[in-house]
């Protein structure tokens, strides 16, 4: 519980009404959870404007509203704080009521399109192995040392991040890794946070569906960068071409790592098949459980942050060496048949050329690849058909198919992917919408020595149609088609 006065503290405040002594004893987004005594703060989002529900709150005992117009004439004994934008002065004041959390330990922020799950993850299990108590903030789960609090987005709101950062200082966590999405870079849900570093992974195609052009995309990751305070460092994969728009004008020690450029931290991939990756890093040769050049990028990311962090080089690169596959994220099973068949999360273009590239290399011409690919509802639709190309060019057979539909009519979605297919490559595509019935029919058709890919959902276990989730998982309906036992 705090004085209003005291978590305002640092906000761009307009016009308080009322007592700014006002005791606060909880925070809230969702007027339908308000608690007595506790404060309201009314956001404009995509979906729906909080200042329609203030007077909602105000009845389930709001006794403070944080909003960006008053909604009519006063409330008896309730406080009200105009901003210029709620959610970032709701970020500012969620920091303050939990006591600065992000301060009391190392938080560093992973962005990027694709690889940044796989390389918080590997930082989350380097530094338990190396003696520390670590938080995790990701798109699978959210970690307290070993602790498992499910996770409903990339990045939580800023109320629940701070709660989150809270019971990481509680614990004893000197460090936290987070995954950081362009939703909640634009919607402010990591202001007030202090961040010790910051990684960038890569920029690809994807979310034009929210930020409406990859210029504003690539603007919204930069923000994360330009916030940095200069005690903290940013690292960024020199390979990708948006590296140095990201550290432009950023205030924070700047390093650099990267498979083919001039870099801070370097690697050398020297062996990629379905084993692992055996890789030079540093100069020092070791052997990974992770497969695909993809990530090796994971691996040198994880690799340098922990050094720039005080880790020992040698030491780092043993634990990395031991860890296995992050859930979702190219996941393999071989069937009794001899059939390989990989699970990943691959749901953009760039994500899914990678990961059909590396299955390419470990093929070496031997076998054929089947690659089984759907795109989700209400999403990006620019990227269907670029998808659907990709794949159709770099799969001996393709099967379109469901992915979580959401909203939308799932044939409409496969119609768009389908669009991106060269007619020479038709003949060998097949429109499944049921997906248990693509991937069986995928493991039909596949023989020995052959691929199967199963793309999109990675570690999800439902599908979601209509606002409703069934349970499915990819890997448990392929080892239901290949016959094995799924305990």
């Amino acid at each position: 519980m705090k004085p209003l006065n005291e978590i305002l503290e640092g906000c761009n405040v307009i016009r308080v009404t009322g007592s700014g002594e006002t005791i606060i004893s909880s925070l809230h987004l969702d007027s339908r959870e308000v608690k007595p005594g506790g404060l309201f703060a009314a956001v404009r989002g995509t979906q729906t404007d909080g200042h329609r529900f203030i007077h909602q709150a105000i009845t389930r005992g709001a006794v403070a509203v944080l909003c960006e117009a008053l909604p009519g004439p006063p409330e008896p004994g309730v406080t009200y704080v105009e901003v210029a934008q709620s959610m970032i002065a709701l970020g500012i004041v969620a920091a303050a009521f939990y006591d600065h959390p992000s301060h009391r330990l190392k938080l560093i922020g992973i962005t990027g399109t694709n690889g940044k799950t796989t390389t918080a993850s590997l930082l989350f299990h380097l530094f338990g192995h190396l003696g520390s108590i670590p938080g995790l903030i990701s798109t699978i789960d959210n970690r307290v040392g070993e602790e498992v609090i499910p996770s409903t987005h990339t990045t939580p709101d800023s109320i629940q991040l701070n709660q989150l950062l809270l019971k990481m200082a509680d614990a004893g966590c000197s460090y936290c890794f987070m995954e950081v999405s362009s939703h909640a870079i634009d919607q402010h849900r990591i202001e007030g946070l202090k961040f010790a570093g910051g990684v960038f992974t890569n920029l690809t195609h994807d979310h034009l569906d929210y930020h409406g052009s990859f210029d504003e995309y690539l603007r919204v990751k930069k923000r994360f960068f330009d916030h940095l305070s200069d005690d903290a460092f940013a690292l960024v994969n020199k390979d990708d071409k948006n590296a140095p728009v990201m550290i432009q004008n950023c205030g924070a020690e700047k390093f650099t790592y990267g498979l083919t450029s001039a870099a801070d931290f370097r690697c050398k991939v020297l062996e990629n098949n379905i084993d692992g990756l055996h890789l030079l890093i540093d100069g020092r040769e070791a052997w990974f459980r992770l497969i695909g050049r993809f990530n090796g990028y994971n691996l040198l990311a994880a690799y340098a942050t922990a050094v720039l962090l005080g880790q020992d080089k040698t030491t780092v690169l043993s634990h990395l060496s031991r860890q296995g596959p992050v859930a979702g994220r190219f996941n393999y099973l071989l069937s009794p048949g001899k059939v390989i068949a990989i699970v990943d999360y691959a749901h953009t273009p760039d994500a899914l050329k990678k990961v059909l590239e590396t299955i390419h290399e470990i093929l070496q011409g031997k076998g054929r690849l089947i690659t089984v690919v759907g795109a989700g509802g209400n999403r990006d639709t620019a990227k269907r058909p670029v998808m659907a190309g990709i794949a159709s060019r770099m799969s001996h057979i393709l099967i379109l198919t469901s992915d979580n539909p959401r909203n939308e009519e799932p044939e409409s979605i496969l119609g768009e992917m389908r669009q991106g297919v060269p007619e020479e490559h038709s003949r060998n595509m097949a429109v499944i919408t049921d997906r248990k019935e693509a991937i069986r029919a995928a493991c039909a058709m596949a023989t020995p020595g052959d691929f199967i890919l199963v793309a999109g959902k990675g570690h999800e276990t439902y599908q979601e149609i209509r606002g409703v989730r069934t349970p499915f998982d990819d890997m448990s309906v392929l080892r239901e088609a290949f016959g094995m036992n799924n305990s």
